[in-house]
């Protein structure tokens, strides 16, 4: 299932429109043989996500979570052990952020609310809509993305707004937890119409814009070609992946254009050394040279399971579906490697935490996990 929205000439929405039309079967897991297995070291409750894409921030010393009601939670990394929990007073829609000695979250009336690591509120702030994504934190100014496309520059220091970026939209977009992504002082974010956007952090300015897909087709739902995920970045290059559009890398200090491919997805990729992994629009886990975006592998036996984005840790690349399956794929051909169910649809790419994984689910079960 699609995991955004339609916005339909800026005023009303149709909640999980593709998923409900489309009449294929996920596919029944496969039986394999273990190569490899998950451990789980600690597992914490943060509380249900409800509606929003809710995901975990790590620091050196603590993990923080939130839940859709507005729990705001530290917890110890290595343990799991709650260190404190606060109530937010707002309905949480994005987060958590951390960075520049904050941790920050945002809610659906567009309150931006950064908080110390002892759980004091420093500031509060407000952005023109709903915070649908993680706000990210560099070079003393916080990024907030809003639902209407809007990328705003908080002072870290008090939350003043330092700059915005706004852009025109079509009449028909995919409403989604699309971010922003930092490298090397740059923050790039990718919009309805396949555009991707280089912009300094320090004060928005425009870098370069390019176009990663063009809208094709008869229909406004067919011309659909937004980018709905984060962009993926190292110091070289940026990527980016359209629904129904293509993926394409770019020269990170230009924005020239290295290679592109006709693959559609709403999930996201990982970009790690010379690879770039991604789920697909129908479940399947690709494998790309990130040098020449050529295929490496294809595992197609999650077809349809709402596959999230996928992350590469050693030998195994690791990936979520819809009915709280974590799977273990061997790096080097896409096979199954191994498999834990935990408790929750996994709606996004686990995150690194020291030499093992961490993932929340949508009902607000938070684990630390190891797969050797």
């Amino acid at each position: 299932m699609l995991a955004a929205l339609l916005l339909l000439g800026g005023c009303s929405t149709v909640e999980g429109w593709f998923g409900k039309v489309n009449p294929l079967r996920p596919a029944e897991l496969v039986d394999f043989s273990e190569t490899a297995k998950f451990e789980v070291r600690w597992h914490a409750d943060l509380g249900e996500s409800g509606a929003s894409l809710l995901l975990p921030a790590l620091t050196a010393d603590a993990v923080y979570g939130a839940s859709g009601d507005g729990a705001l939670t530290r917890i110890e990394r290595s343990t799991g052990k709650q260190l404190w929990r606060v109530d937010s007073g707002v309905a949480v829609s994005g987060g958590v952020g951390a960075g520049e000695g904050l941790v920050v979250i945002g809610s659906g009336k567009g309150d931006v609310l950064a908080y110390d690591d002892e759980g004091k509120l420093r500031w509060k702030s407000k952005v023109s809509s709903e915070v649908l994504s993680v706000p990210q934190a560099a070079d003393g100014v916080v990024i907030v993305r809003s639902g209407d496309g809007r990328i705003a520059g908080l002072d870290a220091a008090d939350g003043k707004r330092l700059w915005l970026y706004e852009r025109s939209t079509p009449a028909l977009v995919v409403r989604s937890h699309a971010g922003v992504t930092i490298q090397r002082g740059v923050a790039y974010a990718g919009f309805a119409g396949g555009k991707l956007v280089a912009l300094k952090v320090k004060d928005g300015s425009v870098l370069w814009e390019t176009s990663v897909s063009q809208p094709r087709g008869n229909t406004e739902l067919e011309r659909i070609s937004d980018i709905t995920s984060d962009p993926v970045a190292d110091d070289e290059q940026v990527c980016a992946i359209a629904f129904q559009g293509r993926v394409a890398c770019y020269d990170a200090a230009q924005g020239s254009p290295l290679w592109n491919r006709d693959i559609s997805s709403d999930k996201g990729m990982t970009l790690l050394r010379k690879f770039l992994y991604l789920s697909d629009a129908r479940g399947s886990v690709i494998a790309l040279d990130k040098t020449s975006g050529s295929t490496l592998w294809k595992n197609e036996q999650m077809f349809m399971r709402d596959t999230a984005a996928p992350y590469a840790l050693g030998d195994h690349v690791v990936v979520g579906d819809y009915e709280g399956y974590l799977h273990g794929l061997n790096r080097e051909d896409g096979s199954f490697a191994a498999r834990i169910r935990l408790d929750g649809a996994i709606q996004s790419a686990p995150q690194q935490m020291d030499d093992g994984l961490l993932v929340q689910t949508r009902d607000g079960d938070l684990y630390s996990l190891s797969i050797k």
